[in-house]
């Protein structure tokens, strides 16, 4: 499985429909965008049938004080259970459930989150006080859930981004929670506040990728490769300012042996001159290998900011290795270098073609 949104897909819809991952596998061929529609669906028909059994315990939410009922459900409901009630109580009383976080103790949270209907998540995750819900996300991180944190991290509120900044210490995890966001505005959106937010958080947070495991690194590049431009350029500046020559080239690596070049040529697409550069004379960047998987994940997409990524990087490479890409690129289907001049690249193909041996 080499689109890394995809994986991180079915792994959602998995965890939705209560069977492993790899029950799901023949699925993969749906492509992300579709596989996200249908966990989207599911999720709404498996929680609407739970909201209907649970919209009588629904009925009692504002005749029993909170103070009250919250300690008894802690004590007596299983958080399964408190899990999928919530989705009924959030539904009938919005404001209610949001008071009730405050009240829970994260590690009960945490353990009912996952049985959480995920768009109930996400209105408790904007309504809730800031502390609470940091709370419950640090104690879902230390169990190593990020599953279940990524719900909370795409309904990014400016107060919720600011909360995670000041109050989430887990650079690792945040990177993997998100991953599993979906949406990449919302992911823009938290990296663009850590970029520029007081706690400079960005230069740790590539700091832990380039010396975390392969796993870690793919989870960031599927992050990064979802962000606008304004969010992925000043991201490349700070990788090649702390990375060494060797730093990049294994973490390059990483991304060979996961066969996530589409993901990579879309994070490159984005650099600035300088990161490309440095990129361009980095020694792997002429290892055959990664030639080949590079110009093989051009191959045949109409993705402008796949082109975009390797067209960059081949011209800026020393002449021999450019005349390596060209030659690669050349003997590309004619069809397929035709679409490239509709992407608007056509001088830029013009200039690597040139440069063939």
């Amino acid at each position: 499985m080499s689109d890394l949104v995809t994986r991180a897909q079915i792994t959602l819809l998995s965890r939705t429909l209560h069977v492993p991952e790899e029950q799901l596998a023949h699925l993969e061929q749906l492509g992300a965008a579709n596989l996200h529609e249908l966990q989207q669906r599911m999720a709404t028909v498996m929680f609407a049938a739970h909201n209907a059994i649970f919209s009588r315990l629904s009925m009692l939410v504002p005749i029993v004080p909170l103070s009250i009922s919250i300690p008894i459900v802690q004590r007596v409901v299983p958080p399964v259970m408190a899990g999928r009630a919530a989705g009924a109580i959030a539904v009938d009383h919005p404001q209610k459930a949001a008071e009730a976080v405050s009240l829970l103790d994260p590690v009960y949270a945490a353990q009912a989150v996952p049985y959480v209907d995920p768009h109930s998540v996400g209105q408790l995750a904007e309504m809730a006080p800031v502390e609470p819900v940091m709370r419950i996300i640090n104690e879902l991180l230390a169990r190593g859930d990020h599953i279940s944190a990524g719900p909370f991290l795409a309904y990014a509120t400016p107060t919720l981004v600011q909360g995670v900044e000041e109050l989430v210490h887990d650079d690792e995890g945040l990177i993997r929670s998100a991953s599993y966001s979906y949406s990449g505005t919302n992911i823009s959106v938290i990296v663009r506040h850590l970029l520029s937010g007081p706690g400079r958080r960005i230069p740790k947070l590539v700091h832990t990728i380039l010396n975390g495991s392969q796993e870690l690194r793919l989870a960031a590049l599927s992050v990064f490769a979802r962000c606008d431009s304004d969010v992925v350029t000043p991201i490349g500046d700070i990788l090649f300012e702390l990375g060494s020559t060797e730093e990049i080239a294994d973490l390059v690596r990483t991304f060979l042996a996961a066969a996530a070049m589409p993901e990579t040529l879309r994070f490159v697409a984005e650099f600035s001159p300088s990161a490309l550069d440095l990129l361009a004379a980095n020694p792997i960047v002429a290892e055959p290998d990664l030639i080949a998987a590079l110009v093989d994940a051009a191959d045949g997409s109409t993705e402008p900011a796949v082109w975009r990524g390797l067209l960059a990087l081949a011209n800026r490479t020393e002449p021999a290795v450019a005349g390596e890409f060209a030659t690669a690129v050349a003997q590309l289907d004619p069809a397929i270098l035709a679409q490239v001049a509709d992407l608007g690249l056509s001088e830029e193909l013009a200039a690597l073609t040139a440069r063939a041996e």
